[in-house]
């Protein structure tokens, strides 16, 4: 077929090439945006149904500090709405439900609260030192590149409690097992991300809200804006080819577009589905060879009434169980006199994904009320009246959810590769950004970014706006984290145990002195 003459042709209709081309579109640049898939948004999908009006199956939750996807919202007109946490949350260990009410849930003994809080200041503190733009120039780059988050664990966690909690904290947030990850790459992310408060946090942290009406249709409406003749769906690319005049891209169909630059805003691994021409640098042609996707279910079951709520639980769990399918729960329940159906959503985690995954829809289902009839104590779990269900796993345009997991070595390898430019090709997605990577905050940072150094080659802005820091919303700000005293000076087990030991030497060696001058004083 003909070749469609654009200025930039974007690959990938999920936030972050939405957002690159909203930003080119804006600026006078005439754009195309290819997507695979039949719909728009990536990894945010909602699903609409007679049953239950709306439901996020992929990404969410956004909060303070994630003021880009924010101000499109606000531009659109999208609200949110503050995921309930009113009631209690529950911890549930070796079959017992704990209420508590904090970021993290308290471990139950003297030494296993030392051990919790220094861990988490301890991670904290090293991802402090990592730099947001170029981890692998951190001080410790290399010898932290080189261990998994298993290893740190087995190192550095004293207790058996927190060394599950701690592999929960991993699976939750990367949807990848701590054996598999580098020790650099999860301290970068969750220190880009504010920290383990503001990550883990629900009120002034990273899941305190969702949007009205789902998240999908911030995408919806930027697609509606560029108009449909600059969003085509069902348009798989397989090539794309450059020289020093431009580029062509070619879909499955057999359909060439031409222009003078190509943005990439698909998932790293997804990009291994292109051909290109020339090749790609070695190096980003082993870059993309080398990062998995996240495992994931996303799961919601739906009931008459919040039974939860009522027995004083707001819906957030930490399940800590490893023969329990569900990891991490919270409320579903929409604002407003609604007639929509209460819920309960709840992650199938890494592993436990891909194990899970070969029972049938309705084994998993029963599974899950089982397990929400133990946690919440009460029958009421037992009888849904629906289930909604997301096998990420399957999604051929994403391959896995929420972000691609990156293994040791990878960063001081191939890290300096991820936003680098070939030729006329540029690269976005939420892996590329420097703020809430993986999240759908770090999807419109990176596609802007972008979006911005093709306008920059153009000499249309220059170099120094390419990374433009964007201000705070003025609907959802962002308050600090206060810890105590004893959180920031705290002793871990071992100093503790130590110190306990010499107190003892001191106090036998006192005693025996005074025993010593009596006995002589006779």
């Amino acid at each position: 077929m003909t070749a469609s003459q654009v200025d930039v042709i974007v690959i990938g209709a999920g936030l972050s090439g939405l957002s690159a081309a909203k930003l080119l579109d804006e600026n006078g640049l005439h754009v195309v945006v290819l997507e695979a898939r039949e719909r728009v948004g990536g990894r945010t999908f909602t699903e609409r149904n007679k049953t239950v009006n709306y439901v996020d199956l992929g990404g969410s939750y956004v909060g303070p500090t994630q003021n880009r996807i924010l101000r499109l919202a606000d531009e659109f007109g999208v609200e949110t709405f503050l995921t309930n946490e009113v009631e209690d949350l529950v911890y549930y260990y070796k079959g017992k439900s704990m209420r508590f009410h904090d970021v993290f849930p308290p471990m139950g003994s003297f030494l296993a609260d030392l051990d919790m809080n220094n861990i988490f200041r301890l991670m904290d503190k090293m991802g402090a030192e990592i730099p947001a733009d170029a981890p692998w120039k951190a001080p410790h780059a290399e010898e932290w590149d080189h261990m998994t988050m298993q290893q740190f664990f087995d190192k550095n966690v004293w207790t058996k409690e927190v060394f599950y909690q701690t592999a929960d904290y991993v699976r939750l947030n990367v949807t990848c097992e701590p054996y598999e990850c580098s020790l650099l790459w999860f301290l970068w992310y969750t220190s880009m991300c504010g920290g383990s408060n503001r990550i883990q946090s629900t009120e002034n942290g990273a899941q305190e809200r969702k949007f009205v009406g789902g998240s999908q249709q911030i995408s919806d409406c930027i697609a509606k804006k560029l108009g449909k003749d600059k969003v085509l769906l069902k348009q798989p690319v397989c090539s794309v080819s450059q020289d020093s005049n431009g580029v062509t891209v070619t879909d499955i169909h057999g359909n060439k577009y031409q222009g003078k630059y190509v943005i990439v805003a698909t998932p790293l691994p997804l990009q291994n589905k292109i051909t290109y021409e020339p090749p790609l640098p070695c190096l980003r042609n082993q870059l993309i060879q080398r990062v998995p996707m996240g495992s994931v279910i996303k799961t919601f079951v739906y009931y008459n009434t919040p039974f939860w709520r009522e027995k004083g639980y707001c819906g957030s769990s930490a399940i800590v169980d490893n023969d329990e399918i569900i990891g991490f729960s919270m409320d579903d329940v929409k604002p407003g006199n609604t007639n929509d159906l209460p819920a309960i959503m709840g992650f199938i985690l890494a592993d436990k994904a891909r194990t899970l995954c070969k029972l049938t829809k309705d084994e998993r289902k029963q599974r899950i009320c089982q397990l929400y009839s133990k946690v919440f104590q009460s029958p009421e779990a037992l009888h849904p009246v629906h289930y909604e269900e997301k096998n990420w796993m399957e999604e051929q345009w994403s391959g896995g959810c929420y972000t691609v997991m990156m293994p040791p070595g990878f960063l001081t390898k191939f890290g300096r590769e991820i936003r680098k430019p070939v030729g006329r090709c540029y690269f976005a997605g939420t892996e590329t950004a420097t703020q809430w990577s993986g999240y759908m905050e770090g999807a419109v940072q990176a596609g802007e970014r972008a979006a911005r150094e093709i306008l920059c080659a153009e000499k249309r802005i220059p170099e120094s706006e390419i990374w433009k820091e964007e201000p705070e919303n003025q609907h959802v700000k962002a308050r600090p984290f206060h810890s105590t005293f004893w959180e920031r000076n705290a002793p871990s087990v071992p100093a503790f145990l130590t110190m306990i030991g010499v107190t003892s030497l001191l106090t036998a060696a006192a005693a025996g002195a005074a025993a010593f001058f009596h006995f002589n004083k006779k």
